[in-house]
């Protein structure tokens, strides 16, 4: 049995899917901990893992969405990546581990103090960052530049990182007692030592690069664990049961004003009835408030019980929603706001599990009910989604990690 430690930082979409990591390598016997953000403790402890808290206070104040709006921005400055180093170097200094699996922003603290520790580590990801030719990374949004354009975009973007965040991550090498080493001499090792980077999508939603460097893989998606101790919630059963599938909205964790989020709510609502058809309308980071007799508010759920009741699901294309209605053959109903959402709806698109594409600025009672008319009535996009069910439930990337970690352990311990 190894001692594995996942370090999880993002939002809920960032770390629901490495509940159900955690919870495969526990079931083959390791003893795996989640580091993370305490907004996430219930769900990682829910699912049967121990948590180990990081402290990311970024002094912030005001009403929710202000303060999140405030924490999202901040995670993107060398100021916000002390916070998140200091949090996971606190965090793990009296945490044993035979191996750590780094998610993105934990790589620029987990890489020195794993170098410190003599620990080998893992990086996950849950979309495509890596150069490729075949396509821009998903951080760019969908625009190919051709081959020549799309990998010199993702070099360029490694150059900006670490120009941005260089100084950051020698702060941390000093402070671990490391030699100072220049972070493009630190990343050239790790391409040289063919460091092992996960990717938890399928491929058959987004394959695998042909020019991807040994040790790069695309392993499947990570399904989230569910809760241990949860039932669904009575009125929901209720609501479900006295009428025709719902359709499902949901914007995740895009953030809006006050009035963005009130316009958005008339515009769900309009569209629904218009449509004829009953709606579950989460409220998501934006606060979404739908009030209608035909229509259930939702808070957070697992997606794997509901999505297999839904007539569709208009989302923003973050990955995990994305997952989550290819694995339940649900058409989608693509409104992507950042790059890498407008990434996952343009790799539906080219599935053929979409009934139609438009950025929230753009979103209208009469297009959204024209889309709705479509993705409950289409039978292609079915037989479409059918297909591509099917083809996701042969797929095992839990474990193909719990390979690569048994693989990674066995060779730092001979």
């Amino acid at each position: 049995m190894s001692r594995i430690v996942i370090v999880a930082i993002g939002s809920r979409g960032d770390v629901a899917p490495l509940t159900g990591l955690g919870a495969r390598l526990q079931q083959a016997g390791h003893e795996v901990v989640i580091a993370g953000h305490e907004s996430f403790a219930e769900l990682i402890q829910g699912c049967g893992l121990r948590f180990r808290l990081m402290e990311l206070n970024f002094g912030f104040e005001g009403d929710y969405a202000e303060v999140q709006r405030k924490t999202v921005a901040a995670f993107n400055t060398p100021a916000g990546f002390r916070v998140i180093g200091q949090g996971l170097l606190a965090a793990l200094r009296d945490e044993p581990a035979d191996l750590l699996l780094l998610t993105p922003y934990a790589e620029f603290a987990g890489h020195p103090f794993a170098e410190a520790n003599g620990i080998p580590s893992i990086g996950l990801r849950l979309q495509p960052t890596c150069a490729t030719a075949e396509y821009p990374p998903a951080v760019a949004g969908v625009w190919s530049l051709g081959p020549y354009g799309n990998r010199l975009a993702s070099d360029i973007g490694a150059w900006l990182v670490d120009r941005r965040y260089g100084a950051v991550v020698r702060e941390f090498r000093h402070q671990l007692g490391l030699p100072k080493t220049s972070v493009r001499e630190l990343r050239r090792r790790r391409t040289a030592a063919k460091w092992p980077i996960l990717h938890g999508y399928s491929p058959t939603v987004a394959p695998r690069p042909i020019d991807w460097r040994e040790g790069i893989d695309v392993a499947g998606f990570w399904w989230p664990a569910r809760p241990l101790d949860w039932e669904p919630p009575a009125d929901l059963l209720k609501f479900l049961a006295a009428g025709p599938a719902p359709v499902f909205v949901s914007f995740g964790s895009n953030i809006n004003d006050a009035q963005r989020t009130a316009e958005l709510g008339e515009i769900i609502r309009t569209a629904l009835r218009r449509a004829g058809v009953r709606g579950i309308v989460q409220a998501g980071w934006t606060g979404l408030n739908v009030a209608d007799d035909n229509i259930f508010p939702l808070g957070d759920i697992p997606y794997d019980w509901l999505f297999p009741h839904l007539a569709a699901a208009v989302h923003h294309c973050g990955a995990g929603t994305s997952a989550a209605a290819l694995r339940a053959a649900v058409p989608t109903i693509a409104v992507p706001e950042i790059p890498e959402q407008q990434f996952w709806a343009h790799r539906l698109n080219l599935l053929g599990a979409t009934a139609a594409t438009t950025r929230q600025p753009a979103l209208t009672p009469d297009w959204l009910t024209a889309a709705i008319q479509t993705a409950t009535t289409d039978p292609q996009l079915r037989a479409n989604l059918t297909r591509v069910a099917a083809e996701l439930a042969e797929e095992d990337g839990a474990g193909i990690v719990l390979q690569e970690i048994e693989s990674v352990i066995a060779r730092s311990t001979v």
